[in-house]
């Protein structure tokens, strides 16, 4: 069975596709650098310290560096991508131009989509817990939930206004969490110069009894890669971006250097001022190193509202995502054509936004079903589990579409880089190189399931409407 070429002409496909408006082209060079850190700078850089000493102790700082590394040499190949193929979709438009497979592009587009929308229902569950805390809301399950839900359907409505209004809002999100961050570090770097810390721990390895450093290493990367996949998104603003041919390397690049210069200063500050069997089993670990370095500071009080300004960028920056994949992937041809409604108005692809919204809602009344639980830990790994296996096929995509030459100027990453970035990727997903749990394993099993499900539910639907728009034929013996 054939399907549509993604380099086919977009009327053929659908006559009023061409009757739709263009996205706006909002994005300069300083939104987009902004976009591109607040996305990094997430929920994962307040939580995920803690958990990445405990698998190595006071080298907490090389797993970020590693992470950062492994992320870098891969946004290198997205580069090549999106300057070649200046398109919203991001990796599935990528993984269909290099293979041509409808089975695979849609794996790949549901894998991408689910885990946008998945952390921002997560970010939401977040803003909703930080902000009882924060205004002292006595700790009730369905009053959580109700915040949850109307904080993501302000989500929806500020995405519906139009991506200007929604990326100016990232702007101040982001300053406002990395404010927290550098408040962090300079109060961390105030004690450590008043000689208040133990520099000895921040080379010290500490692996546990059942893990060899190689190991330990290699799961605490996997961690650490969580709070590195932000910068993925940002290629699904491509069509809503100035030149992005020319501006995106430049920024991408930028981006990451800015972010990992703060995570590697937040990790070496946080470990030399707490000790390690106090951070590893720590939830709140910048909290103790501020704690530990200015006892009195109301940083308490103050810490519940920067992190609800930190998921809630994070939310914003995911569902903007996860609409224009829906959206880039509907103009395609892969997914139903509604999805690729814009509004003549607001110039924003709506029916997409309504539709990630409403699956949004679903995952946070899943989630609220169990708040006790151990799900945000489980999805944060199985998000960088998934993400890396995408990762690792657009290395691939980009050295099988060297072949595939283009009539415009675009980046071009050295070949050993691609090369490297999927070795890199694949050893962070396999289960005995990268020392990951059962459970991250057995989310991402069952999600692929439920993505196959409905590629087998489309397919029968496709066929199904074919038949009934073919006339019966007529036997000509009569």
């Amino acid at each position: 069975m054939s399907d549509p070429s993604w380099t086919q002409v977009v009327k053929t496909v659908d006559p009023d596709k061409s009757e739709q408006p263009e996205l706006k082209r909002a994005l300069g060079p300083g939104l987009l650098l902004l976009f591109i850190v607040g996305d990094i700078l997430g929920t994962g850089v307040y939580a995920l310290t803690g958990q990445v000493a405990a698998e190595v102790g006071g080298a907490a700082w090389l797993p970020f560096l590693l992470a950062f590394a492994v992320a870098t040499v891969t946004a290198f190949s997205y580069l090549e991508l999106v300057t070649k193929y200046p398109q919203a979709a991001g990796a599935a438009l990528y993984t269909h131009k290099a293979f041509g497979i409808h089975f695979f592009t849609f794996i790949v587009c549901f894998i991408v989509m689910t885990s946008g929308i998945t952390s921002a229902s997560t970010a939401s569950r977040a803003f909703a817990v930080n902000l009882t805390v924060g205004f002292g809301i006595p700790d009730d399950n369905l009053t959580t939930l109700l915040i949850a839900l109307g904080f993501i359907v302000l989500i929806m409505l500020v995405n519906l206004r139009g991506v200007s209004e929604s990326v100016w809002l990232n702007v101040v999100l982001t300053l406002v969490e990395l404010s927290g961050l550098l408040l962090v570090i300079f109060i961390g770097l105030w004690a450590i110069g008043g000689g208040n810390a133990n520099w000895s721990q921040v080379v010290a390895f500490e692996t546990p009894e059942d893990k060899g450093v190689l190991l330990a290493v290699s799961t605490a990367t996997s961690l650490a890669f969580f709070a590195m996949v932000g910068f993925e998104d940002s290629v699904n603003m491509a069509e809503e971006t100035k030149n992005p041919s020319r501006i995106f390397p430049k920024m991408m690049l930028s981006g990451l250097g800015i972010a990992a210069v703060i995570y590697v200063l937040v990790s070496i500050t946080v470990v030399a001022l707490v000790p390690i069997g106090e951070l590893a089993g720590s939830e709140t670990p910048l909290v103790a190193a501020v704690e530990a370095a200015a006892p009195g500071f109301p940083i308490n009080d103050l810490l519940p509202f920067i992190s609800m300004f930190a998921v809630a960028n994070t939310a914003l920056i995911n569902m903007m995502m996860a609409s224009r994949l829906l959206y880039g992937m509907s103009r395609q041809s892969v997914l139903p054509p509604f999805l690729a409604k814009v509004s003549p108005k607001r110039r924003t692809p709506w029916t997409a936004i309504l539709f990630t919204t409403a699956l949004a809602v679903a995952l946070i009344i899943y989630v609220s079903l169990d708040p006790k639980g151990s799900i945000v830990a489980l999805l944060g790994g199985t998000t960088s589990l998934l993400l890396l296996a995408v990762f690792a096929v657009v290395n691939v995509a980009v050295l099988v579409l060297r072949k595939q030459p283009v009539d415009h100027k675009h980046f071009r990453s050295p070949t050993v880089l691609p090369i490297v970035g999927a070795i890199t990727c694949l050893y962070l997903v396999f289960p005995w190189t990268s020392g990951r749990p059962v459970g991250q394993y057995t989310i991402a099993l069952g999600l692929l399931g439920i993505g196959i499900l409905l590629w087998i539910v489309e397919r029968i639907y496709s066929a199904a409407a074919r038949r009934r728009s073919t006339p019966e034929k007529v036997d000509s013996t009569r």
